[in-house]
């Protein structure tokens, strides 16, 4: 069964692909959906594959995505000489284990988990947030059930509370581990999850309250000290002790560094367990996530495996067994070669390259601003007018300069709300964010010079209702002189179309390109 399907595996009906260039080697078109019958030469396997590739985006000019697109040479060397080995065989790499060992304390001590010196952190590397996010979801879950049956209550029916904003791997790892989510729904200019409406959808069922630092949707970090305040008095009202895990996918690299004042981590007693991705502004390549307790209290010893046929006992708590250890080496080697003060430089070089095109962005006089002064770098905007075209309009427009620019509708209960958004990270450099200004203003000029496309689709559907203006050489303006007569005002039934055209254009957008159901690799 092929989980995921290509446009081209739908939509094509060519089975074979044509390797012209390499006709020196391969005599014969290659099969697309099975294995070739023949070997192929690896320098023409090598062109078939490349030319194909051409045809892919450019990552640095993919601004959808938060994950690392550029590292130093000298690291890309390291990947390359550790890609062969397996980071689950510690007895074989013990050296590999330990760095993954350092990784985790070094990030412990940055969330400022309470260690005795010399006490090591609990904390796994994942290959993402999304392990990360289901290894914390499950010590929750477990813990909230050995709790359960130890006080003879029943366990059937875990919840835990989250914003509606929250990163769609949520909702995966309540659908595949049956705990039902309870999400705050936003609101219109507030787009990220209430801490004093969290804390009332508790009950004894709550195994945790999910908080968000960088939301996907805005970037905008979650009130954790509130939450944890609130959260304590509710506990306390109650008898229960519902925890706090931190979702610092994108914010966990940034806050520490740019914000060391904001309390949102360990410090807070109710926070036991905080994810963060290595491959967003932790400055990896995509392949690597943290996970950190607070405490071995905080993560059941029956969630630990042991096992002794790779040569020891090697303890191991993690939904993938065998993994690359290359992106475990890079986290480290980014860790040492920039220390405290080289991240620091580099979330400070983004911020201010986020506020350069916020300002310019501004500046148009066509967009509000829905990104956040604090938070992860990013800026994401909204039309102030849509009457004639819309966000959707501009991100395909900014495609033909090759920028990759989402469009997206925001979560419930604020989906009527559609934004574009543009991530900064260390490789988006001021020289292209100008460009990037300049090309914003050249789609704005065209879109301006075209008859507004909501203008056209009312005249079509005129055209449908009244068969005599249905002339294929009839103008846009003849058309408008003719509404005017049957309707009144043409401007008038252009307003009183646009509500739903918008509406029509933002649920099918919403199923294609909506980050809330596609963000899972952002």
């Amino acid at each position: 069964m092929v989980l995921t399907q290509s446009r081209s595996m739908k939509d094509s009906n060519t089975h074979t692909i044509d390797s012209m260039f390499a006709t020196r080697y391969v005599q014969a078109p290659l099969p697309r959906w099975r294995l070739p019958d023949n070997e192929t030469p690896k320098d023409a396997a090598s062109q078939v594959i490349n030319d194909e590739l051409m045809l892919d985006g450019n990552p640095r000019l993919n601004l959808a995505s938060f994950v690392t697109t550029w590292m130093e040479p000298e690291c890309d060397k390291l990947i390359q000489k550790s890609l062969n080995k397996n980071y689950i065989d510690m007895d074989e790499y013990p050296i590999t284990t330990e760095i993954q060992d350092r990784c985790v304390n070094m990030i412990a001590h940055l969330f400022k988990a309470p260690l005795d010196d010399g006490q090591p952190a609990v904390g796994a590397g994942t290959v993402g947030s999304s392990e990360a996010i289901m290894l914390a979801g499950l010590a929750f879950k477990r813990k909230w059930q050995l709790q359960r049956r130890a006080a003879g209550l029943p366990c059937d029916k875990p919840n835990m509370v989250t914003g509606a904003n929250v990163q769609v791997c949520w909702e995966k790892f309540a659908n595949y581990f049956e705990v039902e989510i309870r999400a705050v729904k936003l609101r219109e200019d507030y787009y990220v999850m209430d801490p004093a409406k969290a804390v009332e959808m508790c009950d004894e069922n709550t195994i945790c309250v999910c908080a968000i630092l960088g939301s996907t949707y805005n970037g905008e970090f979650e009130d954790v000290a509130t939450l944890n305040n609130l959260l304590e008095k509710k506990n306390k009202e109650n008898g229960w002790n519902i925890p706090i895990h931190v979702d610092a996918a994108s914010g966990g690299f940034v806050a520490p560094f740019m914000y060391p004042d904001l309390v949102w981590d360990f410090r807070l007693p109710l926070v036991k367990s905080i994810n963060v991705s290595g491959h967003k502004y932790g400055l990896v390549y995509a392949g690597i996530g943290w996970v950190v307790w607070r405490s071995k209290e905080d993560l059941p010893e029956e969630l630990v495996f042991h096992v002794n046929y790779l040569g020891a006992d090697q303890p191991t708590f993690t939904l993938n067994f065998s993994k690359g250890a290359s992106h475990v080496i890079a986290q480290y080697y980014q860790f040492i070669r920039l220390g405290f003060e080289g991240y620091k430089k580099i979330n400070m070089n983004c911020a201010e390259n986020a506020k350069f095109l916020a300002d310019g962005i501004v500046a148009t006089g066509r967009f509000k601003l829905l990104s956040k002064p604090v938070g992860v770098p990013l800026i994401a905007f909204s039309l102030t007018d849509r009457s004639r075209f819309d966000e959707y309009d501009i991100a395909d427009g900014l495609r033909r300069y090759g920028w990759t620019v989402p469009a997206y509708t925001m979560a419930p209960d604020a989906q009527q709300i559609t934004l574009l958004r543009v991530v900064v990270r260390e490789d988006f450099s001021r020289s292209l964010a100008d460009r990037l200004m300049t090309d914003l203003k050249r789609t704005l000029e065209t879109l301006d010079s075209q008859p507004p496309k909501l203008v056209q689709a009312v005249s079509e559907a005129i055209q449908l209702q009244n068969p005599e203006l249905a002339e294929p050489d009839l103008s846009v303006d003849q058309i408008k002189e003719a509404t005017t007569v049957l309707y009144g005002s043409f401007n008038e039934t252009v307003k009183k179309h646009a509500h739903y055209h918008h509406h029509k254009k933002q649920q099918k957008a919403h199923q294609k390109h909506s980050i809330h159901k596609t963000n899972a690799v952002c």
